[in-house]
């Protein structure tokens, strides 16, 4: 299956958190979005891997995302090396994306940084056609895929360019919710985190309303870019 977009994450509920709105919002226009989460998040305070297993098909689901896998790589011990690269690349040659969307390049997690440098440099790697990988003992050809986007995270990073996600903030918010191991709920006797409190999940709706308030609408997304963002013509900028 070809992809037009792939999301990979970190940890289950990366995707959902960063650029949720954004793949709900190409899904709607026809567009064939994956999602491949890095580790099972198994370091997590809250919840198991099992939970966050069962929590991100859920998520699947309610985004309508037409494949995720996990490649089951440490949380917290993962580096970007041969091994994890040439991983990511049989991935990347498997869905041939024309735009991958990874973790913020700069955050508070540890696993954030380094997930956006691997995958970057996995994407650029993958291209190359003397890299020999397969699946299954089928051969991959070469796949770069056109552009690489992070979106962004804990920090608040200045966006390189912004998504208008009016209208698809609330599915966006349905499928962080359904990490109900994770973030806040009254009843739950497990310890508290940092994205467990009820101030972390209003910040999903309030920081996306607070990108749109400044490019005039009422919901977005942002991003950033390692080279610069081309337009055609100065009327494609809104």
């Amino acid at each position: 299956m070809k992809l037009d977009i792939l999301a990979i994450g970190a940890h289950p509920d990366d995707v959902e958190l960063g650029c949720g709105a954004t793949i709900a919002k190409e899904i709607s226009k026809g567009k064939n979005v994956g999602i491949i989460d890095l580790t099972r998040g198994e370091l997590g305070t809250r919840g198991t891997a099992e939970t966050r297993d069962i929590e991100a098909e859920e998520a699947r689901k309610i985004l309508g995302v037409a494949v995720r896998e996990n490649l089951r790589f440490s949380d917290g011990f993962f580096i970007n090396d041969k091994q994890h690269q040439l991983e990511i690349i049989k991935y990347i040659r498997k869905y041939q994306p024309d735009i991958v969307l990874c973790n913020a390049i700069d955050d508070r997690h540890i696993d954030h940084g380094k997930g956006s440098k691997l995958v970057s440099d996995a994407c650029f790697l993958s291209g190359l056609v003397k890299i020999e990988t397969d699946i299954n003992g089928v051969v991959q050809k070469q796949w770069r895929p056109k552009h690489v986007y992070h979106y962004i995270q804990w920090k608040h990073l200045e966006p390189d360019f912004v998504v208008d996600v009016t209208g698809f903030i609330d599915k966006k918010v349905e499928a962080v919710l359904a990490y109900k191991t994770q973030f806040f709920d009254a009843n739950s006797k497990e310890p508290e985190t940092p994205i467990s409190s009820k101030n972390f999940t209003d910040s999903v709706e309030y920081r996306a309303r607070d990108l749109g308030r400044l490019i005039g609408v009422e919901y977005a997304e942002g991003f950033n870019v390692e080279r610069y963002a081309a337009v055609d013509s100065l009327f494609d900028l809104k």
